[in-house]
């Protein structure tokens, strides 16, 4: 209980510290959510995501899960992004993994972890998609890599959820980013597949818009 009680003490001096840099501040939280910026990342607690970029509270929407996935079963996942999307406007996504994750070296074991198996089952798919790559490569560098096939693979599954496509068939402006983060500098790089409209998803990811459907 001690901890806890830290943490409080903690909360406290924090917001008081805050009144007095900005006396406003939590005024404007309260009136107002209008984030640029919705972030899909990894629980992992080294990567903080409005911290890393230098963003304030409300400014960044944040979903986080074990290994960064966005996988189109996930409700919880979704949920935020219809959100984000739908209702404030997002004009980017980020989804960002970073190097050393716990949930990639996971799946690149055939060691048992528990129910966290299944939800890392689809990148044991990202592996063996890419095997003649990787499977060259010393582990370090295998590890490295796959923590950005990840990252790759999960932009291109957001690209085809059809909350996206809609959003772009309304002509609203959102893109998509693939980042991943390095816990040994605190640096980020982009990993150059940015996606922007639907002439970025394969033809048989496309949905039809309404007015498509209506014709058809």
């Amino acid at each position: 209980m001690p901890k806890i009680r830290e943490l409080l003490a903690h909360n406290k001096s924090w917001a008081e510290t805050q009144v007095k840099q900005d006396p406003e501040f939590f005024e404007r939280l309260v009136n107002q959510q209008k984030p640029e910026y919705l972030w899909i990342g990894c629980s992992d607690s080294r990567v903080p995501a409005n911290q890393i970029v230098g963003l304030a509270p409300g400014e960044v929407f944040v979903h986080r899960n074990v290994a960064n996935q966005v996988i189109q079963t996930d409700f919880n996942c979704l949920a935020v992004l219809e959100y984000a999307v739908v209702n404030l406007q997002v004009r980017h996504i980020l989804v960002v993994g970073h190097y050393g994750c716990g949930g990639v070296a996971a799946a690149m074991e055939s060691n048992r972890h528990g129910l966290v198996d299944q939800w890392l089952h689809p990148i044991k798919d990202i592996y063996r998609h890419n095997e003649p790559q990787l499977g060259v490569m010393p582990y370090n560098a295998r590890f490295d890599r796959l923590c950005e096939l990840n990252v790759l693979e999960q932009v291109r599954n957001l690209s085809r959820n059809h909350i996206i496509q809609e959003a772009w068939d309304r002509g609203q402006k959102v893109s998509i980013h693939g980042w991943i983060y390095s816990v040994k500098d605190g640096l980020l790089k982009d990993l150059g597949c940015t996606i922007t409209g639907k002439e970025g998803v394969e033809p048989i990811y496309q949905y039809c818009s309404d007015e498509q459907s209506d014709e058809e």
